[in-house]
């Protein structure tokens, strides 16, 4: 039978015809342009609404098609090293880079500055550990769905998979069922992603027509050297590690993700790629229960995009209002803020709702230079969210390769081109490859694919 002709190519053309057509209306029509932008907020809320129902079903199925509880523990210890190790890494960089450029160096804070850092800072709230550890918990099982909160749903669904694990055979219907249900999510998903040239096209068109080039031109330098540094970062430190571990070019991984480069570009958000990230990395040759612990889990630990923004934005805000910090107190104030971030790497703003609240909570008389930075901030968060994603699919190849979950043949025909990723439905019903995970149970009855790999060529 021959192969359905995918039509998606057209989808991701319209979107950069959006963006491109955002900025010309941004600038030809600034106020016409800020009033579109509940259309790019609309989006990504539609977006937002899947991101609950889909780490669940996965982290379920993965947890729960896995007998030994110490394969998870294995998994999810060695992916939680690793991304302490990465965040370190990355906050070392964004320090080095934000002492040399010193780029607040000849600014002063405005009236309008001040009052814009003030808002932002009510919205970002301080937060203390204890209270950030307690809100990891649901007031109800349901509500950890309906809230929004990324750590919350996370364990409702590792407590639903090994809850699943301990039962056995008994869980396997559920299993089924919940298998169905990640595929009616994806198909919902596949059907929003059609709207998408809509909300580039308002999401584009409101900021440049809110900012305009003047208030950037100031900016130039941070926004230059964060991009700059983003790019090194993913190139030269996780390329390296990459071919290293896995004999895998970030080149070839990154090409094979561009459709997803590009939603996240324009919209600004991690989290609107989340649903593919899982399904690609899935086709790509890493298992189903790798996949499962550690993309939804780097999404909320894995923020090395987020990590080098705050370094260099609290070293910029430091510098523009004559208040250097000393290398002890930047150590100290980036640390705390990284920690507060947890959870919020993949929504738009929480950037910089991260970086007023930390300011506010531990050195709150800088907070007042988070209004220098919001104009840009929506083209840094673009950056952010691109590090953040490649940070965390690098991060799945390299924990599937380091737990012998990892089928570097499927790897290489994918990335040549030779097993395109179906567009359509986003999984598959069909098995592509052998089990490889030497960890989990026999397949669930009335699911044709294998645990391991579970999305379509």
């Amino acid at each position: 039978m021959a192969a359905r002709r995918d039509k998606t190519h057209y989808l991701y053309i319209a979107v950069i015809g959006a963006v491109l057509l955002g900025i010309a209306v941004g600038f030809a029509a600034p106020g016409v342009a800020v009033e579109l932008k509940p259309l790019g907020t609309g989006f990504v809320n539609l977006i937002k609404m899947m991101i609950s129902p889909v780490i669940f079903c996965t982290i379920v199925l993965g947890i729960g098609s896995v007998r030994k509880a110490a394969k998870v523990g294995a998994v999810g210890g060695l992916a939680l090293g690793y991304f302490m190790i990465m965040s370190t890494v990355a906050l070392a960089i964004g320090l080095l880079v934000g002492n040399l450029l010193e780029p607040g160096s000849g600014l002063h804070l405005t009236e309008a500055a001040r009052h814009a850092g003030e808002a932002q800072a009510k919205a970002g709230g301080g937060q203390s550990t204890p209270e950030f550890l307690l809100a990891i918990i649901p007031t109800t099982m349901v509500s950890a769905f309906t809230g929004g909160q990324v750590l919350q749903t996370l364990l409702v669904a590792l407590l639903c998979g090994f809850a699943l694990q301990a039962m056995g055979p008994a869980g396997e219907p559920l299993l089924r069922g919940i298998g169905h249900v990640q595929k009616l999510v994806f198909r919902i998903l596949a059907m929003i992603m059609w709207a998408a040239p809509v909300g580039a096209f308002g999401a584009i068109a409101a900021v440049v027509g809110a900012t305009g080039i003047d208030a950037l031109k100031s900016l130039a330098v941070i926004m230059i050297g964060f991009y700059t540094t983003c790019l090194l970062f993913v190139i030269v430190v996780l390329g390296t590690l990459l071919r290293v571990c896995t004999g895998v070019s970030v080149f070839a991984l990154l090409r094979y993700l561009g459709r997803e480069f590009l939603l996240i570009l324009s919209t600004s958000s991690s989290e609107s790629a989340l649903p593919r990230l899982i399904a690609k990395m899935e086709h790509l040759g890493v298992s189903k229960p790798v996949v499962g612990i550690t993309v939804p889990t780097g999404y909320s630990f894995n923020l090395d995009g987020t990590a080098i923004y705050l370094t260099m934005s609290s070293l910029f805000i430091a510098e523009a209002m004559d208040k250097p910090l000393a290398i002890g107190e930047q150590i100290s104030l980036l640390l705390f803020m990284i920690v507060a971030s947890k959870g919020a790497a993949g929504v738009t703003g929480a950037g910089l709702a991260t970086l007023a609240g930390g300011l506010q909570s531990h050195r709150p008389e800088l907070v007042d230079g988070v209004g220098l930075i919001v104009g840009i901030d929506r083209f840094m968060s673009e950056a952010r969210a691109l590090t953040n994603f490649a940070g965390n699919a690098v991060a799945t190849v390299l924990i599937g390769t380091w737990t012998k979950e990892f089928d570097r043949d499927r790897a290489a025909e994918v990335l040549a081109g030779r097993c395109p990723f179906d567009e359509t439905t986003l999984v598959e019903d069909t098995p592509h490859g052998d089990q490889v995970d030497d960890g989990a149970a026999t397949p669930v009855p009335a699911q044709p694919a294998t645990p391991k790999d579970g999305v379509p060529a």
